[in-house]
């Protein structure tokens, strides 16, 4: 793991980790909108990646940074190296699908991904999930619905928590929207 302080300026700041942060279209409104947060972008894609931080330099953001790495195989190493309770936020959208049956267990969410945010994710912490495939939104919700570590944030009859909760929109979640289709959200907070 890179040396967090020589990428962030201030590492008192909390942090918001988005997995699977394509080309980093939302961490870069979000680093200039809010920078009193730092943001950090997984992606296993490494020319994404290279093309997200090239955008980073050229816009000068101090308080953000995307690392090439598979969540399945690094989240632990990733959070471990992070300052103690300084991850607030984490944010999952839009994952690739994986449909067949034989590759679901390349989809992200994961029995150990899960219980890796749960470890590190600070008590009050606020996990947001989103897809425009419902039966990916399902099985990522259950399997965070499944842990004791994690508190729902919508009204369970509807199944889906029902607006954005930031003001900056992923490039998937702009076409989908200009397309009509729906949006299978969840927000869940971090128990004590």
């Amino acid at each position: 793991m890179p040396d967090w302080s020589k990428l962030f300026v201030d590492m008192n700041q909390p942090f918001h980790l988005d997995i699977g942060s394509a080309r980093g279209q939302f961490l870069l409104g979000m680093a200039q909108d809010y920078p009193d947060w730092n943001f950090l972008g997984a992606e296993i894609r490494e020319p994404l990646v290279n093309f997200a931080n090239g955008l980073r330099d050229e816009l000068s953001l101090t308080n953000l940074f995307f690392i090439f790495c598979n969540a399945n195989s690094s989240i632990e190493k990733l959070l471990s190296s992070l300052p103690q309770n300084a991850l607030q936020r984490v944010t999952i959208q839009f994952p690739d699908p994986w449909f067949k049956r034989r590759h679901r267990k390349r989809r992200v969410v994961q029995p150990e991904l899960v219980e890796a945010i749960a470890q590190h994710l600070a008590p009050g912490g606020v996990l947001f999930l989103q897809s425009d495939i419902e039966s990916v939104a399902v099985d990522m919700r259950d399997r965070f619905l499944e842990h004791k570590s994690f508190e729902p944030q919508w009204d369970q009859a509807k199944n889906w928590y029902s607006t954005p909760i930031f003001p900056i929109a992923t490039e998937r979640e702009i076409m989908t929207k200009q397309k009509g289709q729906s949006i299978y959200r969840c927000l869940f907070i971090r128990r004590a």
